[in-house]
């Protein structure tokens, strides 16, 4: 199953609304992450193997350009519109329902 790494910018509320479905939900309060830039956020999820999680579409487009160039691997980008917390979590696990940890890796997606 696919772990993901929430942004600090998504609502916390998304972590047991996730959990309740299965998922393990990371954010970087229980990790110990807050106010770190977005590049450590997400080197951080790498090392926990995590899909991250975002409404930072600018900069999250960027890390993933700069990491496509330089042939660096991850476990996903999903950036999604801000949208009412249960709404979006209904909408991240019909998105995971479709992916495997494999089949996400390296990949951008937009819900």
């Amino acid at each position: 199953m696919i772990s993901i790494y929430i942004d600090e910018d998504v609502d916390i509320l998304l972590k047991p609304l996730l959990g309740a479905k299965g998922y393990s939900v990371i954010s970087p309060l229980d990790e110990k992450m807050l106010s770190k830039s977005d590049k450590e956020q997400f080197e951080y999820a790498i090392k926990l193997k995590c899909t991250f999680f975002t409404h930072n579409r600018v900069h999250y487009e960027k890390l993933y350009a700069e990491f496509i160039k330089k042939n660096k691997e991850h476990f996903g980008i999903i950036i999604a519109t801000r949208k009412n917390v249960y709404e979006l979590a209904r909408r991240v696990a019909r998105l995971l329902e479709f992916h495997t940890q494999d089949s996400i890796k390296n990949k951008l997606l937009y819900i």
